[in-house]
């Protein structure tokens, strides 16, 4: 009898048994070599199909942190409970089958006018001419994390109108993220925001994340003939020079030659990217640089690299690194 008739006969007798029978246990301890090639074969029959239909959605999960939704408990429609008391939330149709949930909170000054007011009434105070700011947060949590919420009423008191909104997948928005959907989104909502706002400034404030997000929509914009009129990007990391070490099984299936190979495929389409720094040498518009100095996710070196790369492709004017208390004030009155 052969190697492969031995297996077979083995195995059928295996299946016949419970899990835990004694012929099992015996057949699989007097045989050292068959019980590796027995959890081999379960590697490779259950735990690979299993893991190539769930991979993508760990790969997401892992990168994007979406669905840890803290604060909890926190109704994403109730702005004011977290004292934003001029500020509406809304849901806005990015593409068939998403649905973003965004918070437009005006000028402190509009804060007693506000009051008690509906979203025909916010759509139109985007028109007063006071510069608006599209806020887009991390990965993890939702627009009510609370230094999201600080951004937002800091903005405000500027006398600025900020829209917050959460990428599709994150808070109560729809779908599941991807780095093209973000892209789908922001500049849906840049689009509905000019077609609200007049001539008044349209500024992207991108932060982590966020700072991907908006580069790769002012790339798209400026594909599209348009230009934002600034950008801000806080936290900005460079994948172009640094490791982003997200895959979860990389200790397990580097253990098995060409078992890697397997699994790059279920997530190739959804690729994590995110190339500011190519984008930097392609966007036109006025950038600020924000970022701390013991940052040790995104180490400073790596911003510095970024703003060289985009005072190249610009002009040390508009590429800006201040670090001046007023630094959000001096860079829009600057546009």
């Amino acid at each position: 009898m052969d190697t492969f008739q031995y297996l077979t006969e083995i195995f059928s007798l295996v299946a016949e048994e419970p899990p835990g029978s004694r012929v099992v246990k015996e057949v699989l301890t007097s045989r050292p070599w068959l019980k590796k090639a027995f959890w081999s074969l379960f590697i490779l029959l259950i735990l690979v199909p299993v893991s190539l239909k769930i991979l993508p959605q760990l790969v997401q999960h892992f990168v994007y942190a979406h669905r840890i939704r803290v604060p909890f408990f926190v109704d994403l429609s109730r702005p004011a409970d977290l004292s934003l008391n001029h500020t509406i939330n809304m849901y806005l149709t990015s593409e068939e089958g998403i649905s973003l949930g965004v918070w437009h909170t005006v000028p402190a000054s509009q804060w007693e006018e506000a009051q008690g007011k509906d979203l025909a009434w916010y759509q139109k105070a985007l028109d007063s001419g006071s510069p608006v700011f599209i806020y887009l947060h991390g990965n993890t949590g939702t627009r009510a994390a609370p230094h999201r919420v600080g951004v937002a009423k800091v903005l405000s008191a500027l006398g600025y109108h900020v829209l917050v909104p959460d990428y599709r997948g994150f808070g109560d928005s729809t779908g599941e993220p991807t780095e093209a959907g973000f892209t789908t989104d922001v500049l849906f909502l840049y689009k509905w925001v000019k077609a609200r706002s007049g001539n008044s400034l349209v500024i992207i404030w991108g932060h982590s994340l966020g700072t991907g997000v908006s580069t790769n929509t002012a790339v798209k914009l400026i594909e599209q003939g348009e230009v934002f009129d600034g950008v801000i990007l806080e936290g900005a990391f460079n994948s172009a020079r640094q490791k982003l070490n997200i895959h979860p099984f990389i200790w397990y299936y580097w253990t098995y030659p060409g078992i890697g190979y397997v699994f790059r495929e279920p997530w190739a389409e959804n690729k994590v990217v995110f190339p500011t720094e190519a984008n930097l040498k392609k966007m036109k518009s006025p950038i600020l640089f924000l970022h701390s100095e013991d940052d040790y996710i995104a180490p400073l070196h790596f911003v510095q690299q970024m703003r060289d790369v985009a005072v190249k492709a610009q002009n040390a004017e508009r590429v800006k690194d201040p670090r001046l208390p007023s630094i959000i004030k001096e860079f829009v009155m600057s546009l």
